[in-house]
């Protein structure tokens, strides 16, 4: 294995004139380790061989200069931590970035691997960081935080194209655009933090991802998978995904996904369906997850069948269950053990589940359904007396949506 050797830069703090970092990129030989010392160093850099850059305790600062990408990584086995990176270019057709991993070169294999980007301050950066065609590489502890563009003209905090098998942990996105995940399988995405961001984490045509313990607040959008399949999301927080495109977490053409032990709060939709599964003959799995306080737990569009739900706790909501579509095979989900805070059964046997079914019903004259204009009065007494009084002496017909055959009597058996 190559030894690595340590290149201590001994250089002043006014480094902006010459830009002796590249410089020092340039001379080091391949597995070099270049430690800088606090300084501001001029940016738009380009790594070409595996090399370690560590600033330490990020005063060292790497600047671009309003133009492109502040770090280009061309080079599997390079690492990049502890600095400050800031002010990129503003153009999104280029995607400028604070670091970009892409374009490999020098080798046979167009795939860059065993990159890692540690503990780094992303600040002023269009995008934060984009891995294009990148595996087995690590992207740990950053902070990142986009240019102060209004929320669809910033760029993605963390952007993966073609890019498998990562780690993506512990990085804190505030105020960037999305965390998308495109053409990406067999990532995990484990204990990330986003806020006041518009997609907390997107993904398409991604499988096989693992997406564990992160919280996203503040966001419009939490999680939302879109024609991907055999990935599974669990231990997540989904707090306050407002507006009119609020939700907590989406599925829309997926299919064999497993969805568990989430909590989805204070959001404009906890679940949102869309056409999923997708593939015949498949299931989606959504369990023991908390299901609380939003204006619509779980919301169909189109058609989503075969949805498999156990073991939720559904409570708080101002509408457990809708069906926004003309389709009513809705009732082909399969609903079992969940826990529905409006249930009026009885448990005579002591056994903790309702002596009969829980069956959830969509009443057409809603007013707030019907004209989305009132919804600003949701959930005011005027509307929940207008509800009540739907369900008591209903105008039409009710549409049932759903059986749930052993509804839970108290949601500490869930937990």
């Amino acid at each position: 294995m190559r030894k690595i050797v340590a290149l201590v830069l001994l250089l002043s703090v006014a480094l902006w004139a010459d830009n002796i970092l590249q410089d020092a990129i340039d001379k080091a030989n391949p597995g070099s380790k270049l430690e800088l010392p606090a300084g501001v160093y001029k940016g738009n850099i380009v790594i070409d061989k595996p090399l370690i850059i560590d600033g330490i305790n990020k005063k060292a600062v790497i600047e671009g200069d309003g133009k492109g990408t502040v770090v280009t990584i061309k080079s599997s086995n390079v690492t990049l931590k502890n600095l400050t990176i800031r002010h990129s270019g503003k153009e999104h057709e280029r995607i400028d970035a604070g670091i970009s991993v892409k374009n490999a070169h020098g080798s046979n294999d167009t795939i860059i691997k065993h990159v890692k980007i540690l503990n780094n301050d992303i600040k002023d950066c269009l995008f934060g960081i984009d891995l294009q065609m990148v595996s087995n590489s690590k992207v740990i502890g950053n902070y990142i935080t986009s240019k102060k563009f209004s929320l669809g003209l910033r760029g993605d905090g963390v952007r993966l194209w073609y890019s498998n098998d990562n780690l993506i942990e512990n990085n804190h996105l505030y105020k960037s655009r999305d965390f998308v995940v495109w053409y990406s399988h067999g990532n995990h995405i484990d204990h990330n933090i986003g806020e006041y961001c518009r997609y907390s984490l997107h993904f398409m045509y991604a499988g096989k991802n693992l997406v564990t313990n992160n919280i996203y607040k503040h966001n419009s959008v939490g999680i939302y998978f879109m024609y991907s399949r055999d990935s599974i999301a669990t231990g997540n927080l989904i707090e306050n995904s407002l507006g009119t495109t609020g939700l907590g977490i989406g599925l829309k053409d997926c299919s064999n996904f497993t969805i568990k032990n989430n909590t989805i709060i204070y959001c404009a939709r906890g679940f949102y369906l869309d056409r999923s599964p997708f593939e015949p003959e498949t299931h989606d799995y959504i369990e023991d997850n908390k299901i609380l306080y939003n204006s619509i737990g779980v919301k169909f569009h189109s058609l989503s069948i075969a949805n498999i739900f156990k073991r939720n706790i559904i409570k708080g909501n101002i509408e457990n269950v809708v069906n926004d579509s003309a389709n009513m095979k809705v009732t082909e989900n399969i609903w079992d053990q969940n826990y529905w805070d409006d249930y009026e059964g009885f448990d005579r046997d002591g056994d903790g589940i309702g002596d009969n079914p829980y069956v959830g019903y969509q009443y057409a004259d809603k007013v707030w359904m019907l004209n989305p204009n009132i919804k600003f009065f949701y959930g005011s007494p005027v509307i929940s007396i207008l509800n009540f009084i739907a369900k008591l002496a209903p105008i039409s017909e009710p549409v049932k949506l759903l059986e749930d055959k052993h509804p839970m009597m108290e949601e500490s058996k869930i937990l």
